[in-house]
């Protein structure tokens, strides 16, 4: 009985040509797979024909380009298999690029391509799983339903060819009705191409394979090559930088937001800088950027990625560096430099199944200080307020705003509750902070100590339908670009560097950038170099003498 409903089945399974297989893909993935684009392009526009032709247009010209892209590069043997690989790649995109409002730059697919997979599990969900099954499964399996129709090679050859040359002509015909309009809004607007999936994956894909950024193992071209160290200090100077992670300037008290989150910075006399912009959106592109002579004035993905850090300088002029790592590793920043990850420390109530809280990049610093025997550097790279879960970034001690959210769905949480639990993040960061100032005052007994704190990124919590973080720096708004920089220096230290205390605090509220990171080390530790600018050194203008 099951033998003759099979074989019945497979006498009325439909019989098509490679190229009806890939324009009903094509066709499918533009309108199933493309609504965050259709949604920004169609923004504003009244309800009427000249409208409908637009959206007509241009999505019949992008099927052509996709259908002709696609016929180059397949065959009757591995049309199904891409087909059902750009199926599923556009359900992911479609539904994190809807959910979370990112955009799918190269940038973006670098961070995704870096991510730790403990905090890519976060984003994983149930409904993510109907979503993937739903819109990318389902119709990659019947990919395999129909049958494939055979033409002689030469035949297929020529036919194939008409079809591309149909489909260029046509999709040509059908852009040039609304080409002034759709060149207009594309200009205006040239994030938006970052949202026509899976396009945007595949061009993001081969930029980032393509990029001429050094590969693991690949030597990094010197920065800096002629840094002297200057005059030895009277005592070492013990420095520790704090990278925070997506710990944005708005939710911090000390920038005079409402709730009290910095209760214990304010206690300890920092220096804080109100009104710091980031390199960029995402820990992939600020964190090189941030310790790079380049920054965002004059930023070059390749040339960042391609050189030495700040780090390495002051390394070579005889500064010991340490990068302590509770995140996702220094992104190419501290390589060929000692480094340390929290996940391999075993400390009850504060680090489980390899990750840790922020509180475990202490553990052993005051040892660290007070066996230091020359110029020390330690960055701390933090977890910080990493999202989705908010929740799991601190201890139940700083459950303070309540009811928090607590699940990585933010969208089952009302805006309320997630930014109860980002601020109890900011306030476990800040009570981290104060114990790290605590370790660096006991220090200055016998070290000049100092602290510099500033944020990759910061993070969208459902402003304007946005979550997260990653979109692409000239359109993303200030609660991505806006970040903390709070600077705290011993008495000691401020005396042995010259620094006068009460002018850099009347500095402070001139705007700053991750632009002033790499020329304020050097400064800070006294390093001679043509590399170095005093004018984008943030201690420069306060130093005496």
């Amino acid at each position: 009985m099951a033998s003759r409903i099979l074989a019945r089945l497979r006498r009325k399974r439909p019989a098509v040509h490679v190229e009806t297989l890939l324009a009903c893909t094509a066709l499918f993935m533009l309108a199933a797979g493309n609504g965050p684009f259709w949604h920004a392009l169609l923004a504003g526009r009244p309800a009427e024909p000249g409208t409908w032709l637009f959206a007509a247009a241009v999505f019949l010209s992008l099927s052509c380009i996709y259908f002709a892209l696609a016929a180059f590069f397949v065959n009757r043997w591995t049309v199904r298999p891409v087909l059902a690989v750009l199926l599923l790649v556009t359900a992911a995109s479609h539904y994190f690029m809807e959910r979370y409002a990112v955009y799918l730059d190269r940038a973006m697919l670098r961070n995704i391509l870096a991510t730790d997979p403990r905090e890519a599990g976060e984003l994983l969900s149930w409904a993510l799983a109907g979503h993937l099954l739903l819109l990318g499964g389902l119709p990659a399996a019947l990919l395999w339903w129909p049958t494939l129709r055979h033409r002689p090679v030469l035949r297929a050859a020529a036919v194939r060819t008409g079809w591309i040359l149909g489909a260029l002509v046509l999709g040509t015909a059908s852009l040039l009705l609304v080409f002034a309009d759709f060149a207009a809004t594309m200009r205006n607007h040239r994030e938006m191409r970052w949202l026509i999936t899976p396009g945007n994956v595949v061009v993001s894909l081969v930029g980032h394979f393509g990029s001429r950024a050094p590969r693991a193992g690949q030597p990094r071209l010197a920065v800096a090559p002629d840094a002297k160290p200057g005059p030895a200090p009277a005592r070492p100077l013990f420095v520790v930088m704090v990278v925070g992670e997506t710990a944005r300037a708005q939710n911090f008290s000390l920038n005079g937001y409402p709730r009290d989150t910095n209760p214990e910075l304010a206690r300890r006399g920092v220096v804080d800088f109100p009104q710091a912009t980031a390199c960029g959106t995402s820990t992939e592109v600020s964190l090189p950027c941030m310790f790079s002579p380049w920054g965002r004035r004059h930023y070059d993905e390749d040339a960042i990625l391609s050189h030495e850090s700040v780090l390495n300088v002051l390394a070579r002029t005889g500064v010991h560096v340490l990068w302590r790592d509770n995140q996702s590793g220094c992104k190419g920043v501290c390589e060929g430099l000692p480094q340390e990850a929290t996940s391999r420390l075993d400390l009850p109530g504060v680090c489980r199944d390899g990750q840790c809280l922020d509180e475990a990049l202490l553990h052993g610093l005051d040892a660290m200080a007070r066996d230091a025997s020359g110029n020390t550097l330690v960055v701390l790279h933090m977890l910080g307020n990493h999202g989705p879960a908010y929740f799991k970034r601190y201890p139940p001690a700083f459950r303070r705003f309540t009811p928090a959210c607590e699940t990585e769905d933010l969208r089952r949480c009302d805006p309320a509750q997630i930014l109860n639990a980002y601020d109890n993040a900011i306030l476990y960061t800040d009570s981290v902070l104060g114990r790290l100032v605590d370790l660096l005052q006991a220090a200055s007994a016998t070290h000049d100590s100092a602290m510099l704190y500033v944020s990759d990124h910061g993070e969208s919590l459902g402003e304007n339908g946005l979550y997260l973080h990653g979109l692409p720096w000239a359109i993303a708004p200030d609660t991505q670009t806006h970040v903390p920089f709070i600077f705290w220096a011993s008495q000691h230290f401020a005396a042995g560097r010259r620094l006068d205390m009460d002018c850099l605090r009347a500095r402070a509220r001139q705007p700053v950038s991750h632009d002033n990171l790499f020329h304020s080390l050097l400064g800070l530790f006294d390093v001679k170099t043509r590399a170095y600018e005093p004018g984008l050194d943030i201690f420069g203008g306060c130093r005496r003498g």
